[in-house]
């Protein structure tokens, strides 16, 4: 199985949605209780955030401003990490679970807990949900009361920082993509992410993840969480593929990256032009954000 992630990747946001989220802001200065499992795999995922971090403090030139601070909403745990200008960790990343029920203030309170003590200059969000022009219009896997929230401005009165929110699977895949021809993120988590990028232009909201794959039951719901723990990974992974297989004959990308905190409980072998990459993701393509 490979491991691919990219997040010096330089990525063009001229795209029209993208465009609308970025000129919201000023300029600056996929929830359930997890398993033991899923607690190694996020300190797996903690140590690698910290690894990185570690050497951008030890290189010659060290981190650079502006400071982008990075969050990750999912349906079962809330993440930040504060990122360089070059998009290198700068600090050890904090997570806390998801609240329940994962209202917007309820959400709001636990970000306010992992803000750093350490100054930053903007936010980068990624949301489990379709976003446009910083409100959610809809979260799955939060609650319903996140319909018509305006997250971005929340979060802007919360930090006092310009902030940019985007679909939780297109930002993670920001730091992972080539940027050439047509590439596709999905992620595996609570329930199923997807993004799809052409030439390196995020197409927003395209929610793969509600459409019918078998017998009338959507992607989501055939390998999302609930599925998993029903099944067990081996079949579950067995979905996956099957899954992979109609993405393939769909949109004919060019490589499929697959991210998310259940992607590690995939058994067997991944299919040619399908690559794991680090969860860490997630949280490095906050700087693309602002490029």
């Amino acid at each position: 199985m490979t491991t691919q992630g990219n997040p010096g990747v330089t990525v063009d946001l001229m795209q029209a949605e993208v465009a609308e989220v970025q000129s919201q802001s000023p300029a600056p200065s996929d929830g359930s209780t997890e398993t033991v499992a899923d607690a190694v795999v996020d300190e797996e995922d903690a140590a690698v955030s910290d690894e990185i971090a570690q050497s951008a403090r030890s290189a010659d030139d060290g981190p650079k401003p502006p400071f982008t601070l990075a969050i990750d909403i999912g349906g079962s745990g809330i993440k930040c990490l504060l990122l360089d200008r070059d998009g290198k960790p700068s600090g050890k990343r904090q997570r806390q679970e998801t609240p329940q029920p994962a209202t917007p203030d309820a959400v709001i309170q636990v970000i306010k807990t992992l803000l750093p003590d350490t100054s930053f200059d903007r936010v980068s969000v990624g949301f489990p949900g379709v976003v446009v022009g910083g409100v959610i219009l809809s979260a799955p896997n939060l609650h319903q009361s996140f319909a018509g929230f305006d997250l971005q401005s929340a979060l802007n009165r919360l930090t006092e920082r310009p902030v940019r929110v985007l679909n939780d699977a297109g930002l993670q895949g920001l730091g992972a993509i080539s940027g050439s021809g047509t590439e596709v993120v999905i992620t595996l988590g609570t329930g199923m992410g997807f993004a799809i990028y052409v030439d390196g232009s995020y197409v927003p909201n395209v929610e793969l993840a509600h459409h019918p794959l078998r017998k009338s039951r959507t992607y989501e719901e055939l390998v999302g969480n609930r599925a998993r723990k029903q099944l067990g990974n081996r079949k579950w992974s067995k979905r996956v593929l099957q899954a992979l297989s109609q993405i393939q004959a769909t949109f004919n990308p060019q490589r499929i990256y697959v991210g998310g905190g259940n992607a590690t409980k995939f058994k067997g072998k991944l299919p040619n032009g399908v690559v794991l990459i680090d969860n860490i993701a997630g949280l490095l393509g906050g700087i693309a954000l602002w490029r």
